[in-house]
């Protein structure tokens, strides 16, 4: 159960252990923003971001911060069944991964022509001018995974039953976006005099106005990209698996966004829910752990005291720093090994940034929310690429 602690203007209520100092300070400086709307909720898997936590979610009142949506715009979680057994799938593991991950660009690699022609997202661009600068190279990194903690990973159920995931987000486009409006809400607030200190990193705008109600125009574009660039990346993970098994068909897939505002009714208001690290919580969410540790399906529970809201993954406990002076890439890559799961990654020098340990542990961080999440299928992995 949640704990809420009355601080400033309004309340934050935490799920979990109280996060660290850090983390609890922005989130102090979240509660006392002007237009902060009834309290700040604070998910399990909470840590430090810039400007507002990660696993943070704010309900704002006419305003909107790209901040407190995040660079990676969209970024999310896509997971599907494929009606491939594991005892069937295993003799060709690491065929399949090998196959995923020379069509699908990983890190800092795109595709070397426009990807238009597998989808209709690009019919449709909205005329603003930051957007549409970056229609070309938007074409070329639609369906590409990204690097840092995006993964594809191959997994098993309980039953045997293979299932694939993706995370990843907008890319370049929706830093592009966030960089571009954050900038314009910092020259906005300077002009004004705006109350919100500079050094907290949450510069805003009017959300039904002028560069505010562009940036989320924009936004909603890199949220349809960031979903769209999943699907893409899907049908190529789905064509590996296809080649091995013809004829399967896979089910339909769950896909949620976890960087992104939203207005929506809560407490009787009409607000911008800003979630940054943290998922929509209503139907059924996937909630990865760590690289190498299982995830869970789940069905959201919609608790009114989360905004409707629950954590997205296991959340950092060490930065990625710290975690490459703690370990070795040996130690992660025998660590990975001793659970049988086979990385596919073409630079492991950067590795140890996504080991277990520099991550929290996702059974606590579902125990934490229960009343959030009601857990319904526990997916093991068998093997991950990454960029």
């Amino acid at each position: 159960m949640p704990v809420t602690l009355e601080v400033l203007r309004v309340p934050i209520v935490v799920w979990g252990p109280q996060p660290d100092p850090e983390t609890m300070a922005q989130a102090e400086h979240l509660a006392d923003l002007p237009f902060a709307f009834h309290h700040i909720a604070m998910m399990p898997d909470s840590h430090v971001g810039y400007g507002m936590p990660i696993g943070g979610v704010l309900a704002a009142e006419g305003r909107t911060i790209p901040n407190a949506v995040g660079l990676d715009i969209g970024c999310g979680v896509r997971a599907w069944k494929t009606n491939v057994h594991e005892e069937d799938f295993m003799p060709v593991r690491d065929q399949v991964l090998s196959d995923i991950q020379r069509s699908v660009p990983v890190g800092f690699d795109w595709h070397k022509r426009s990807q238009a022609h597998r989808t209709d997202l690009f019919d449709d661009v909205p005329d603003i001018a930051p957007l549409r600068a970056q229609v070309d190279r938007a074409s070329r990194q639609i369906g590409s995974l990204g690097g840092g903690n995006h993964f594809i990973e191959v997994q098993s159920a309980p039953n045997g039953d293979i299932w694939m995931m993706v995370h990843s987000g907008s890319r370049n486009l929706g830093k592009q976006i966030a960089t571009h409006y954050n900038q314009l809400a910092k020259e906005e607030n300077a002009r004004t005099g705006d109350s919100v200190p500079a050094n907290w990193g949450l510069a805003h705008l009017a959300s039904d106005t002028g560069a505010g109600a562009e940036y989320l125009a924009a936004m909603d574009f890199c949220l349809r990209f960031a979903k769209e660039s999943r699907r893409l990346m899907a049908e190529s993970m789905q064509a590996a698996l296809s080649r091995r098994f013809p004829g399967v068909e896979p089910e339909p897939a769950l896909d949620v966004h976890h960087n992104y505002a939203a207005l929506e009714t809560h407490f009787g208001r009409e607000v911008w829910v800003h979630r940054k690290g943290a998922i929509h919580a209503e139907g059924d969410v996937a909630v990865p752990g760590s690289m190498g540790t299982h995830t869970w399906i789940g069905r959201g529970l919609c608790h009114p005291d989360a905004f409707c809201s629950c954590a997205h993954g296991a959340g950092r406990r060490m930065g990625r720093g710290a975690a490459k002076r703690a370990m070795t890439v040996e130690h992660v890559i025998l660590e990975l090994r001793e659970r049988d799961v086979r990385l596919f990654k073409a630079k492991k020098g950067d590795v140890a940034e996504e080991a277990p340990e520099a991550y929290k542990d996702i059974d606590e961080v579902m125990e934490a929310q229960r009343d959030l999440v009601e857990p319904t299928l526990l997916l093991t992995p068998l093997g991950v690429v990454k960029g």
